[in-house]
Parts: structure tokens; C-alpha cells; sequence
């Protein structure tokens, strides 16, 4: 299937999206990187409504990609080995649903990707455990407030960012090196 130029959109929660939005504006072949919340019944919730996790929600990440650079599968590589997706609900001190690994798919391409790979995951043992990352259909998806865009580049001295985020860019930077972008 000749996708030319046309850029794609993939969905994922993988906790706190300071975190992800920091490792994917990394990537080669991504193009933007929006901030939000997806996944509830709110309509419209604000980050203070999220952090009560009762809207059902997830703090995730909308992508906007080349796929003639960097493939689905390429994303769901570097999701997976950026955050704990063995963890119900939680990622690290970050616990609550609005913290849960999910991926957002957009079409059923994106779907079946998802789910084979979760099942290579699992019968390979990778993690020593279960993924319990869900997979669901993507439904509307609401960017959060300005202040949370480019989150980590404005705010790396604070002690999140520090102890949080930056483990998890050292670790993008030795694994993943050859897709950062120059």
C-alpha cells in the first residue's frame, strides 16, 4: 500500500505525557507530538479533572508521522521499551487509570500491529510478566493545556523531569540512537 507523503496519526498512554511527548519529538519521521487526554466520558476535561481519575481518561500523546520514515511498529518499539507496560494503572510514583499503557488505534491496521505485538511481547516473556496494555479504538481526543507542550525542554531542571524523564531519555538516546533526529 503506497502511502506517498500523507502523514499518519498514532495514539498511546504510557503514564505521565511529559514523558512521551519528550521521547517522541525525538524520533526521526515524527512530526508533531500533541499532549491530551483520550479515552473518557468528560467531555472536555482539564488536567485538573484528569488528575482526579474519575473522567476515565488517559494522559496520552497524539503522533503525527511519516510512515515512509518511521513505521507504526517503529513507534510501538520505542513505546514499549520507554515505560513499563506491566504496570495496572500506574508508571512509577504516577499511579491512578489516567496513568495506564494504551495504545489508541486509528485504524484496524493499526490494530492488529498492536495486538501482534503485545503477543510477541507476551510469549516471549520480554518483560517477565504480562503486558497489560489495552487496546482500544481511538475516540476523541482532547489537547491539554498550552503550559504541558514541550514540557521537559522548558522544565529540565525541575526534580520530575530530572528523576523521571531524563532516565528515560538517556535510555532512547543508547538504545534507539541511529532514529533521533540530527
Amino acid at each position: 500500500m503506497d502511502k506517498g507523503n500523507k502523514l499518519e496519526i498514532a495514539t498511546i498512554a504510557g503514564g505521565c505525557f511529559w514523558c512521551t511527548e519528550a521521547v517522541f519529538l525525538e524520533l526521526k519521521g515524527v512530526v508533531s507530538v500533541v499532549s491530551g487526554y483520550i479515552g473518557g466520558d468528560t467531555v472536555n476535561p482539564t488536567y485538573k479533572d484528569i488528575c482526579t481519575g474519575n473522567t476515565g481518561h488517559a494522559e496520552a500523546i497524539a503522533i503525527g508521522f511519516d510512515p515512509t520514515v518511521i513505521s507504526f511498529s517503529e513507534l510501538l518499539e520505542v513505546f514499549f521499551a520507554t515505560h513499563d507496560p506491566t504496570t495496572l494503572n500506574r508508571q512509577g510514583n504516577d499511579v491512578g487509570t489516567q496513568y495506564r499503557s494504551e495504545i489508541f488505534y486509528h485504524d484496524e491496521d493499526q490494530k492488529e500491529i498492536a495486538l501482534d505485538f503485545i503477543s510477541i511481547l507476551n510469549s516471549e516473556n520480554i518483560f517477565g510478566k504480562e503486558v497489560v496494555t489495552r487496546v482500544s479504538a481511538a475516540s476523541i481526543f482532547y489537547s491539554a493545556e498550552d503550559y504541558h507542550s514541550d514540557y521537559y525542554s522548558r522544565n529540565k531542571e525541575q526534580s520530575y523531569c530530572s528523576f523521571v524523564i531524563k532516565p528515560k531519555m538517556d535510555k532512547l538516546h543508547k538504545v534507539f540512537k541511529d532514529r533521533l533526529k540530527e
